[in-house]
């Protein structure tokens, strides 16, 4: 006979285990407020996120859609298991539990496309504006540095000087008028100059460091001699490296910290700046009275493409106090000069395995931070790259370096050594829309082939529906509403052209043709700077000139794709350089 004992309840051990139902008054209350918590989840769904899908990324929007599947969906679950048996009755010969399950997948595809497609910005569709023909600068066979008589130099960038300077593109802004200056130049010899790379990934997945010395080479040769300051800088999201042993260069252990360390020890106050050191301190800009260094952040997500844009203000090595959006902050005047600062984006082209392809547009996600709840890389496909360019700044310079690139349709951005191909080509220009899909036709597309690839549809320039052109196309849009002109169309750019010996230039379009055309030879090797002995001027700042950017339109007829050759001129370049007497040693945030 089995014994039970008695606790002190009154009750036995084997009473006591059973389940003891709740009073009958609780349950009517929690079913109460559990539908209508789930109910208020319900509505405020359908309001915020109702007419633009893309917020349903926001954390308080996934929080009561979450809500919203516990209190409907769990009815739902026992309903299904309540009719089991029936279903089961209804598909219980073969043939029609073939029909279910083709109807059930069928069901399935249906709600992943439409939740896939819930997250896409619903951007307005925009077009550039016509006549609007921006200029592009490629080098063909870039020459690279040569140890043995030029080891400081990068002949590509010298080459792509002299052909911006032949159209009137000056690097240097001055009263002196030489090939690559004169008064309506880019850099003023006071101003702070920052060269963006990409410093997140090894071997060829970096800027060519090569390139960048040759980059740095060209800033500080002003002809009025540079005194100003430069800042190689990067956020590589908490990955970025200045200082890697394995480099994109000709000698792989060339990193960027020891090519920025060379221009130091010359005594000219260059330095590195690593912005993943402050991507996760948020911050209030300097007008506020916040000199610390940080991310900024907009008040509120950007309604069209649900990033919260942000951009970084800090001290550099030197004690400068720079905005990346407003420009170079004086604390005795409490005013911001947005003219001292310039930006030079220097990307390396590659394939993306998410995005298609990376270059101008997409290195920006190395200025924003994807800390702090920005949702910046998940933005990217919305159009988020164009929203930060648009309420941010436009880089002053492109430059793509192309002299290896990655060409693998399901590969990158990482970029081994191994997979790399080799073009040696720059290509350069200000709109960075017009500079990738151009360089996406013209550059990637032809080495995919040449790689053995015969379907690259993430990268294909031609389809809308490509990931590169989807999120091309909506960062335009974003620009385009912005009233900046920039354009998606690779047959629409006026592009100059310098080959090994030859120097010209050729317009796509039809707009206005010259009735000559002229090639003139162009020096295979343009010449180092002179030793002489040249006087440093006062810092006297030279006022830049306005450009005013035409409103875009909403209509454009597509142009034709007629070449027409145009004069061009090629001189050699002669400097005279020497750095400022102060020395300023080169350090990494």
């Amino acid at each position: 006979m089995p014994q039970h004992h008695t606790n002190f309840a009154g009750r036995t051990d084997a009473q006591s285990c059973q389940r003891q139902p709740s009073p009958r008054w609780i349950r009517p209350w929690m079913l109460a407020g559990s539908l209508a918590s789930g109910f208020v989840a319900l509505c405020w769904l359908l309001l915020r996120s109702g007419t633009k899908p893309s917020r349903l990324s926001y954390p308080c929007q996934q929080a009561a859609l979450a809500s919203v599947a516990l209190t409907f969906g769990a009815p739902v679950a026992a309903a299904l298991v309540s009719l089991r048996v029936a279903l089961w009755r209804l598909t219980r010969t073969r043939a029609r539990r073939t029909t279910a399950a083709a109807l059930l997948g069928l069901s399935a595809c249906f709600f992943l496309l439409a939740g896939q497609s819930s997250t896409q910005a619903t951007l307005p569709a925009l077009t550039p504006p016509p006549g609007y023909h921006p200029d592009l600068f490629l080098v063909n066979n870039a020459r690279g540095p040569t140890p043995a008589t030029n080891p400081k130099r990068f002949g590509g960038i010298d080459d792509l000087a002299a052909l911006m300077g032949n159209t009137g593109w000056k690097w240097h802004r001055s009263s002196t008028v030489t090939q690559t200056s004169g008064p309506a130049g880019m850099i003023d010899p006071t101003d702070v100059v920052l060269v963006k790379v990409n410093s997140q990934w090894a071997e060829r997945g970096g800027t060519n460091t090569d390139v960048l010395r040759g980059v740095l080479r060209q800033i500080v040769e002003h002809p009025d001699g540079f005194a100003g300051e430069i800042l190689v800088i990067d956020n590589g999201q908490a990955s970025g490296n200045l200082d890697r042993p394995a480099s994109n260069a000709e000698d792989t252990t060339q990193s960027m910290q020891r090519v920025v360390d060379e221009f130091a020890a010359e005594g000219w106050n260059v330095a590195t700046f690593r912005w993943d050191t402050i991507r996760g301190t948020a911050v209030n800009e300097y007008s506020a009275g916040d000199l610390n260094s940080g991310y900024v952040l907009a008040s509120a997500p950007d309604p069209e493409t649900a990033m919260l844009v942000s951009y970084p203000k800090f001290q550099s090595p030197s004690g400068t106090y720079i905005s990346y959006k407003y420009g170079i902050w004086s604390p005795t005047t409490q005013t911001y000069d947005a003219s001292k600062l310039v930006v030079i984006n220097l990307p390396v082209l590659k394939t993306h395995v998410r995005y298609g392809i990376t270059g101008a547009v997409k290195n920006h996600m190395g200025v924003i931070t994807t800390a702090l709840g920005t949702d910046s890389h998940a933005a990217v496909g919305r159009g988020g790259m164009g929203t930060f360019l648009a309420e941010v700044r436009m880089p002053d310079l492109n430059i793509l370096d192309a002299i290896w690139i990655m060409a693998k349709p399901n590969d990158g951005p990482w970029a081994p050594y191994a997979d790399a191909s080799r073009r040696d080509q720059l290509v350069a220009g200000t709109d960075p829309i017009a500079l990738d899909i151009w360089a996406a036709k013209h550059i990637m597309v032809p080495q995919l082939i040449a790689n053995g690839y015969t379907s690259y549809p993430k990268q294909d320039p031609d389809d809308p529906s490509s990931s590169f052109r989807r999120y091309l196309d909506a960062s335009m849009s974003e620009l385009l509403a912005a009233g900046i002109s920039v354009t998606n169309d690779y047959n629409a750019v006026n592009l100059h052209v310098f080959n090994s010996g030859t120097s010209t230039t050729t317009s796509t379009t039809t707009t206005t043709p010259p009735t000559t055309s002229t090639t003139v030879p162009a020096p295979t090797t343009l010449p180092p700077p002179t030793t002489s002995t040249t006087t440093l001027p006062s810092t006297t700042t030279i006022p830049p000139t306005t450009t005013t950017v035409p409103q875009p339109t909403t209509t454009l007829l597509p142009p034709t794709t007629t070449t027409v050759p145009v004069t061009t001129t090629t001189v050699p370049a002669t400097t005279t350089t020497l750095p400022p007497s102060t020395t300023t040693t080169s350090t990494t945030a």
